[in-house]
């Protein structure tokens, strides 16, 4: 596994997650009523101190009534408010020692706000779902909310038996008492913040193909309406999940699980292990079967490997955007040529001021950086060949395993593929806003 990045404050949003200290594991241990929209939850977070001796720190959480706070088990110091809860334990503790935190809090979850709209838990008119990136997941609990602060979760969701609680990782146990029902979910492998999956609602599951000995679990939770359409929606799933593990290296989790909701979303939502669709994305014709290329390929380009900071997106989102051009290139649709020119011609009639290795928070979800970033992808592509091009792919999977990556790392990682300098390939595409000729192999 990548050894975690040292990396400074976000630029982009240097309120969230606190540098002192790192968090090893969270145990949440939630309650959820729809009908009122209510959640109480105990969050359990051990954590490890940085360099230098904590004598405070702070947690990301919205609005809620916080109703206890320990840390190594005595009663600190501390205020909430502003959407941080700022913790002065009783006893300092010492640098790179282990410690602590136990939180409680109650109240009516909804979304935080961002320049996207609301963003965290969400809602729904008969259940909740949660799609955090980038800065959701304070939402719901509390955390160290930074992409690169990655940690392993152990997640109880009580709820009214009626409902299905779905979330990233491997159901552990469901034990229904009277008309409540507990699920336990357990993700063992690092994850960021925002990644946290939950779904809660009423759905019908079902397993996607057959994973055989040692293969990967894939199931969909799906309203029951809408199950013959997803069956065909969905029914090539299990192909991109060969294709992709041939192409990227091993699937980088235990299981994976899609959702489709009964309400539309306007784009799907990736998050560790699980990817979340809304109805629109269902049409019974394979309608948005890139997307499910898409959200797939996120498990190891964004979830997987994660980023340093959200300067660094477009290794997310242009990974994930060239995984769907390899998806139809090699089921029988347009080559990733063909495609690669079209996204040209598109990026040729818009706005050429995005820099790619730092787009700005504006811009971060800019559908140019997408389609650039799919670029970048081909350019190298066309200038290794294609041996040494997926060769490199397998090995930034790999060597970046449950790590947090930047663009610094991803040129210089290509750089060990080829004796040709790419300098000025990265220097056109990624630091540069003019856009550069359309990449053709061997050039």
């Amino acid at each position: 596994m990548a050894v975690q990045q040292s990396v400074g404050q976000d630029p982009y949003f240097p309120g969230n997650g606190d540098l002192r200290y790192r968090v090893h594991r969270y145990e949440l241990t939630l309650d959820y009523r729809p009908a009122p929209n209510r959640l109480s939850g105990t969050a359990r977070i051990n954590a490890i101190a940085g360099r230098g001796q904590l004598t405070e720190f702070q947690l990301n959480l919205a609005d809620f009534r916080v109703g206890r706070v320990k840390v190594d088990g005595r009663t600190p110091h501390y205020t909430h408010r502003g959407g941080k809860l700022r913790v002065r334990p009783a006893k300092p503790v010492r640098a790179g020692a282990a410690f602590t935190v136990e939180v409680q809090w109650s109240g009516n979850p909804r979304p935080v706000n961002s320049p996207w709209g609301g963003l965290g838990w969400e809602e729904l008119e008969d259940g909740a779902l949660v799609a955090s990136q980038p800065v959701g997941a304070p939402s719901w609990y509390p955390c160290n909310d930074r992409p690169a602060d990655k940690a392993s979760y152990h997640i109880s969701v009580t709820t009214p038996s009626a409902y299905a609680v779905v979330a990233g990782g491997r159901l552990l146990t469901r034990t229904t008492k009277a008309s409540t029902t507990t699920w336990v979910y357990e993700q063992a492998a690092p994850t960021s913040s925002y990644l946290v999956g939950l779904s809660i609602g009423k759905y019908q599951t079902v397993l996607l193909g057959d994973p055989g000995p040692g293969g990967v679990p894939q199931h969909g939770h799906i309203p029951a309406h809408l199950l013959p359409r997803f069956a065909r929606d969905f029914a090539r799933q299990p192909a991109m999940m060969e294709l992709f593990q041939e192409l990227f290296g091993p699937y980088p989790f235990d299981e994976y699980a899609v959702v489709v909701t009964e309400e539309e979303l306007d784009v799907p939502v990736e998050a560790q292990g699980l990817s979340l669709f809304g109805s629109n994305h269902v049409d019974g014709e394979r309608g948005s079967e890139r997307l499910v290329a898409h959200e797939l390929a996120h498990q190891w380009f964004g979830n997987s490997v994660s980023i340093a900071d959200w300067r660094q997106i477009w290794l997310n989102e242009g990974f994930a955007k060239y995984a769907e051009w390899l998806w139809s290139e090699r089921s029988g649709g347009r080559s990733a040529q063909q495609l690669a020119a079209g996204a040209h011609r598109l990026l040729f009639s818009l706005p050429q001021d995005l820099r790619l290795a730092d787009p700005g928070r504006k811009s971060m979800f800019d559908d140019r950086l997408y389609q650039r970033g799919g670029l970048v992808l081909h350019a190298v592509r066309c200038a290794l060949g294609d041996d040494a091009f997926f060769r490199m792919l397998r090995g930034w999977a790999g060597l970046h395993r449950g790590g947090a990556v930047t663009t610094a790392n991803f040129t210089a990682h290509v750089g060990r593929f080829t004796d040709e300098p790419l300098d000025a390939l990265f220097d056109m595409w990624l630091y540069g806003t003019t856009l550069p000729p359309l990449p053709r192999p061997g050039e």
